[in-house]
């Protein structure tokens, strides 16, 4: 099904043509100036410079070719040559109607659907989520969302980081607190523990620990050296202890994802390619790509265009080690592999641009992807208080991620107590849904580069362009359904109709802009299009509810035009915060 302004833009050329101009001139667009006109037409304004010809000669011509179109019920030329529409309301109608009966709401399938990879998530094993986390699992899963419902195949991949020193630091404190653990006697032969030899809590208490010991003891953190040597070199009793921390860790972040509503295809890690390394670094040698600098061994990178310094790429450390960059190149190597994707998308804190520009110029360069292989990085901005400075509890530390979803539950437990009497049970399910849409709808509204301020108040507020709001409108609709069915209405036989008010016309043009905003949320990666649409929709619907007597509305035809233009805009909602990643209560 077409876009509605490619439908209205074909009319409009086709008048151009007719007049005896250029069609390519007819493209329309929305008005930007809604007090005048719905839609608009500049394309005289540049053929005339052509031509040289007065504007308004053309735009009169192509008006004159518009007269009698059931597409508009306006069409006037207008000094020095706008072209100023507004459509019918039957044919507004008419393409409602069919976003009504259409798979979809009419939003076309790809010519050709793309794999696509996402990397989201990203967090280290051994160590509590906390809130620097959240946007990458929020913004990661709606572009996941956004991708598979344009109809590509795309997989979610967490990447933990669950290989290198930090696993070395934990094994080296909790060898120190129980020296007799089977997995540090490398002569032990029989079947280590079922039970892991520490709690999440406790594990989460000791990396710190192992960490900033570590830094003030030079012979604690050669240990942790060795540790970490022996598991990534497969001494059995590491291996074995490493496989605890791991089944630990995911359980814990399992249940913390779960609880955003995020969920991960694949769960790899680090780890998972650790044996792809030293043939990748080997044919990167053989190729004239990798070569010693200061005893470390790089790629370079930079380009003739570049207008900053930009740092070769690091494979191996001067001792040999591995660093981050040796692994993303490795996972870029085995996702080509294994998956073939047209496209790998990436999402981290902004600050890492140039280390993806590296990675990226590296794996194009060294031949990991293909010529035509898009690799995205998706930088976003941070998370602040309410001093603009990122987020930190009252004592100054970075909060944990469960602790911060607990307060937005909390608060909007508290809102939802006060405006409704309503049972414990009820109350703290629904709080937790809204209390979703509140911490989800703050994030996803911002542009994902952008900072943001984290307001408690505004984002739980029901009034507003917030989650809450768009919420209260989704169960506003189901309420007047409810009761229409409780009348003995039958929704499934109520058609669309021309619209009676202006309020209802402006309720169907917000929901014609369905598919266009859900390929542009694609095209450009950006979940805050979904919520700008979806808050102009709920604006649109809550005019009309105010304006209009549905329910009581005594011209049965009338009444049932509205239900059906309801009940459509409820499916949409529903289907667009389902991209965002949360859903609505059935009743608030």
């Amino acid at each position: 099904m077409k876009k509605i302004l490619e439908l209205i833009s074909e009319e409009v050329m086709k008048a151009f043509k007719d007049a005896g101009y250029d069609e390519a001139a007819g493209k329309v667009n929305v008005s930007n100036r809604p007090d005048l006109c719905e839609y608009q037409c500049n394309g005289a304004m540049a053929l005339a410079k052509q031509l040289k010809c007065a504007p308004i000669q053309i735009a009169t011509a192509v008006v004159e070719k518009l007269s009698g179109s059931s597409t508009f019920s306006k069409a006037e030329a207008v000094m020095p040559g706008f072209i100023n529409l507004n459509v019918s309301g039957e044919f507004l109608s008419d393409y409602v109607a069919k976003m009504s009966e259409s798979d979809k709401f009419g939003l076309e399938a790809p010519d050709k659907p793309l794999k696509i990879v996402i990397d989201y998530g990203g967090p280290n094993v051994a160590k509590a989520l906390h809130v620097g986390h959240l946007r990458s699992a929020i913004i990661g899963e709606s572009v996941k969302r956004i991708c598979l419902y344009m109809g590509h195949d795309t997989i979610g991949d967490i990447h933990m980081g669950d290989w290198g020193l930090p696993m070395g630091l934990v094994m080296t404190e909790l060898k120190e607190r129980q020296p007799d653990l089977p997995y540090f006697d490398e002569s032990y032969t029989g079947e280590y523990p079922s039970e892991a030899p520490f709690t999440v809590s406790e594990l989460e208490e000791i990396y710190p620990t192992a960490s900033g010991k570590s830094k003030q003891d030079e012979a604690y953190k050669a240990a942790a050296m060795e540790a970490t040597f022996k598991l990534q070199n497969g001494v059995r009793g590491y291996r074995a202890l490493w496989n605890k921390i791991i089944e630990v860790s995911v359980t814990d972040l399992k249940k913390n994802y779960d609880n955003l509503n995020v969920h991960f295809d694949l769960w790899n890690g680090e780890s998972s390619v650790h044996d792809l390394i030293p043939g990748m670094v080997q044919k990167m040698k053989d190729d004239g790509f990798a070569y010693l600098s200061e005893g470390a061994l790089v790629v370079d990178v930079k380009e003739e265009t570049d207008t900053k310094e930009v740092p070769p790429c690091m494979l191996l450390k001067s001792d040999g080690a591995a660093k981050y960059d040796t692994t993303d190149l490795a996972t870029i190597l085995d996702r080509m592999d294994k998956y073939n994707p047209d496209k790998i998308i990436y999402l981290t804190d902004k600050r890492q641009e140039l280390y993806f520009t590296q990675i990226f110029r590296c794996a194009r360069k060294t031949g990991l992807v293909k010529p035509e292989t898009e690799l995205v990085h998706i930088g976003f901005g941070t998370m602040n208080g309410k001093d603009g400075k990122p987020f930190k509890t009252r004592d100054g530390g970075v909060m944990r991620l469960e602790f911060l979803v607990r307060d937005v539950f909390e608060e909007m437990l508290k809102k939802i107590k006060d405006n409704k009497d309503i049972g414990e049970a009820e109350a703290e399910s629904t709080a937790k849904i809204v209390g979703l849409s509140a911490l989800k709808y703050g994030d996803l509204s911002n542009q994902p580069s952008k900072d943001y301020i984290f307001d408690m108040d505004k984002f739980t507020s029901f009034e507003g362009n917030t989650g809450p709001y768009v919420l209260y409108t989704i169960v506003r609709i189901k309420s007047i359904l409810d009761k229409f069915a409780a009348q003995g209405g039958n929704i499934t036989s109520c058609r669309i109709a021309a619209p009676v008010n202006e309020s209802e016309k402006n309720l169907m043009k917000a929901l014609s802009f369905f598919s266009q905003t859900v390929e542009s949320a694609f095209n450009e990666l950006a979940p805050n299009r979904i919520c700008a649409f979806i808050y102009d929709l709920s604006n649109a619907l809550n005019s009309f509810y105010h304006e209009t007597k549905i329910l009581t509305e005594t011209d049965e035809a009338k009444k049932a035009g509205f239900i059906a233009l309801i009940d459509l805009t409820k499916r949409v909602l529903e289907t667009s915060i389902d991209l965002l990643g949360f859903s609505a209560p059935e009743r608030m």
